[in-house]
């Protein structure tokens, strides 16, 4: 039996700019949350719905494949995050609710409606639906995810340069075999979700000082425009 994919038709049946929001990252030990907004104004080009999926089906090399398709389309497109104090704050889910805001408020037109991948509604200036396994179901919803999936799988691996115990280049922060050694080995970093049961059991690392003024690389900030990319038509 063929597997259904995702398609267009609840963007046409929305009608005007339908953003697909999804995010990425709540269940990792480490990192921030990623969220990505996608709307095609044209509808999808018919080699690219072919090749948009689930961002979990796809192999990293694939999704990085279908990202640059995506933004290269004509999609109008953002991405919002919410960091690793965000989260420690007002807990996971509210921070990945923050990281759709974000990503919605950061696309180049405000959208007329939006689908948002899960049970759970941000706080958006436009009117929404909630869809429970948007990225089976949505291509605006799908092609959310993998940008937002492709980018914070690079994030990670950057931080892994800095951070090289836990083998976040491979893992993106998620907590497997070698992460959770690392983490028995050499206590948390700074990037490190202290909430998370893991993490509460590591000793903190120290951090290394930072020269007055400047934010090392790959530091989180909230707010940080880096922490967003927008494309347009």
């Amino acid at each position: 039996m063929t597997r259904p994919r995702p398609d267009f038709t609840r963007e046409s049946a929305a009608g005007g700019l339908v953003a697909g929001v999804d995010e990425v990252g709540r269940g990792p030990l480490a990192g921030p949350v990623f969220a990505g907004a996608v709307i095609f104004p044209h509808g999808v080009p018919a080699p690219l719905a072919a090749a948009i999926d689930d961002s979990k089906r796809l192999d990293p090399a694939r999704r990085a494949s279908v990202a640059a398709a995506i933004r290269a389309s004509g999609a109008l497109w953002a991405l919002g995050a919410a960091s690793v104090a965000e989260i420690e704050r007002r807990n996971v889910l509210g921070a990945a609710l923050l990281a759709m805001r974000r990503a919605v408020l950061r696309l180049p037109l405000p959208p007329d409606f939006a689908l948002i991948d899960g049970p759970h509604l941000p706080d958006l200036p436009c009117p929404a639906s909630a869809l429970v396994g948007g990225d089976g179901l949505s291509l605006s919803v799908a092609a959310a995810a993998i940008l937002a999936k492709v980018a914070r799988d690079r994030l990670m691996a950057r931080l892994a340069c800095r951070h090289p115990d836990y083998g976040w280049e491979r893992n993106a922060g998620y907590g497997t075999a070698a992460h959770l050694a690392g983490l028995a080995r050499c206590g948390a970093s700074p990037h490190h979700r202290a909430g998370f049961a893991p993490v509460r059991a590591a000793r903190l690392i120290p951090v290394k000082a930072a020269v007055p003024g400047s934010r090392q690389e790959g530091e989180e900030t909230e707010g940080d425009p880096t922490w967003s990319r927008t494309g347009g038509r």
